[in-house]
């Protein structure tokens, strides 16, 4: 049975090493590490099989610029499941959940750049449907949005903008 909660302290050790070998690279793994250490998780899931953590995801402030001070933004990144476990729908499990409780921060739109075929099954559509670029380079159709609060980004145009952390990817 797989669960998903919130990051507890005790799941750092085991959190990293998801990272790690999903990705295959220290990266991912060091960005959360590093997120967490400069309270820039907006939140971190976990995903359990009975007591064995099998996958995370994170969720961190993003800013506009130009700025919308009444926009509240986050960026999703990294999302990982174990090799092992992966294609067991515990991937989607986490986005879900994630997207719900980012919902009830009252974040109103969540980027991220990741494969539409997969994402867009949460309602991500590319996030140049609204005039929004990303201060990384990537393909545009891999810049992906979905907006939490509806028409939260009428009007809006800009560069998303990530934490000083993920400079290290």
């Amino acid at each position: 049975m797989i669960t998903i909660r919130p990051e507890r302290p005790e799941d750092v050790d085991a959190l990293f090493y998801v990272y790690m070998t999903s990705f295959g690279r220290l990266q991912e793994a060091a960005l959360v590490d590093s997120l967490r250490e400069n309270q820039g998780l907006l939140l971190s899931l976990v995903a359990t099989s009975d007591s064995t953590l099998v996958g995370g995801v994170a969720f961190s402030p993003v800013t506009l610029e130009p700025a919308e001070s009444n926009l509240h933004l986050a960026g999703l990144a990294p999302l990982a499941v174990l090799p092992a476990y992966q294609g067991q729908g515990i991937g989607s499990g986490l986005v879900q959940v994630g997207l719900k409780q980012c919902h009830e921060l009252g974040v109103d739109a969540v980027f991220l750049i990741g494969e539409p075929e997969f994402y867009s099954r949460f309602g991500f559509v590319p996030a140049s449907d609204f005039q929004m670029g990303c201060e990384f380079e990537v393909p545009g159709t891999h810049w992906l949005v979905k907006e939490l609060r509806p028409q939260a980004l009428a009007g809006c145009s800009g560069m998303v903008k990530y934490r000083p952390e993920f400079q290290m990817l």
